[in-house]
């Protein structure tokens, strides 16, 4: 059987199909959300309507749902006005605006001294890790979580949180910042006071439409344990990569972690090798954040967790879906063996 499989669900999933609808139906609708006419109420309405969506998914409340551009844009409102301790494994959209200064140790955990001026992770993008939020963590990036194992931000005891809607099947350049009740924070963008004066600017309608929708559509996949038969094909993938007997390192196999992230190391083989060689073998996955892509330094993620750069450097991300079959997780394996095997000879 041929064909290309797409392995890389942490940089980006397929746009569900029931955002795709949203979105269509939403470029139908003329209105202004800051008009008061009919149009003007009519795209307020279904502005609201994805606020709703997206809360109940997340587990929040509509009025704590602040929409941006993404994710990048959400920790730059949430942190920009003050610096926040972080440990070396956040996304650089986190790591941009925090001190970097937290422990961690050799299976992914971070140790957090002070909470309320803390930024952590609920799950790394690389390694899929999962980290235990201790109450009252002031940010939170819940990005790669959000979607792929029960969450609810009002038991998270985070104040803020970062997510985004293509890491969850919905549209790419729209995002959220979730705040907590009673928490507020300092406009970034000013101008007409949109998103309840604290992101000014014409909302994209389109895109909010399409994140409530894929929001909705994510959290009744999770319910029927769509992400559940995920974690059964990342272990199909992982003991198979074992009983290899070759030199592979599965990255925090022993720690709590997303069911569909498999980060893999080679020693000898550099991760963009192996990108390129399975591209040209029908497989789309990364060598780290989709973010970090092509640019030419070890990992900072693996460097904290005691990898050095020999072996950080020939690391690669696994990340599925639901839409991925136990035979594109065979044909995968078989591929990458024969490619290992190829690489020694």
């Amino acid at each position: 059987m041929t064909g290309r499989v797409y392995l890389d669900w942490n940089a980006t999933a397929p746009l569900r199909p029931e955002a795709r609808a949203a979105m269509a139906a939403a470029m139908d609708v003329v209105g202004n959300p800051s008009s008061v006419h009919a149009e003007g109420r009519a795209a307020k309405a279904l502005v609201e309507r994805a606020r709703a969506q997206v809360a109940t998914a997340f587990g929040a409340s509509s009025a704590d749902v602040v929409f941006v551009s993404g994710a990048t844009e959400a920790a730059a409102l949430a942190m920009a006005r003050r610096t926040l301790a972080t440990a070396p494994v956040e996304h650089e959209a986190v790591a941009a605006w925090g001190d970097g200064t937290l422990p961690v140790d050799e299976r992914g955990g971070v140790t957090v001294i002070d909470p309320a001026a803390t930024a952590l992770q609920l799950a790394n993008s690389e390694t899929g890790i999962l980290q235990d939020l201790p109450p009252g963590i002031a940010v939170s990036d819940m990005t790669q979580a959000f979607g792929k194992v029960p969450l609810a931000f009002d038991w998270t005891g985070a104040d803020m949180a970062l997510i985004s809607a293509h890491k969850l099947g919905g549209p790419k350049g729209i995002g959220a910042l979730v705040i907590r009740r009673g928490l507020d924070v300092a406009a970034q963008i000013r101008g007409g006071g949109q998103e309840m004066g604290r992101r000014s600017g014409t909302e994209n309608i389109t895109g909010i439409a399409g994140f409530g929708a894929a929001a909705e559509a994510a959290a009744r996949d999770l319910e029927r344990g769509e992400w559940d038969r995920v974690a059964e094909l990342r272990t199909f993938l992982e003991t198979r990569l074992e009983d290899s007997g070759n030199l592979t390192i599965l990255v925090g196999k022993e720690s709590k972690r997303l069911p569909n992230t498999t980060c893999i190391i080679t020693p000898g083989w550099r991760g963009e090798t192996q990108v390129m060689a399975l591209d040209l073998a029908g497989f789309a996955i990364s060598a780290g954040s989709a973010c970090s892509s092509g640019k030419v330094r070890s990992s900072a993620v693996l460097g904290a967790m005691g990898y050095g750069p020999g072996e950080a450097d020939c690391a690669i991300r696994v990340s599925l879906g639901p839409d991925v079959t136990q035979e594109q997780m065979a044909r995968f394996v078989e591929t990458f063996r024969r490619l290992q095997d190829r690489r020694r000879r």
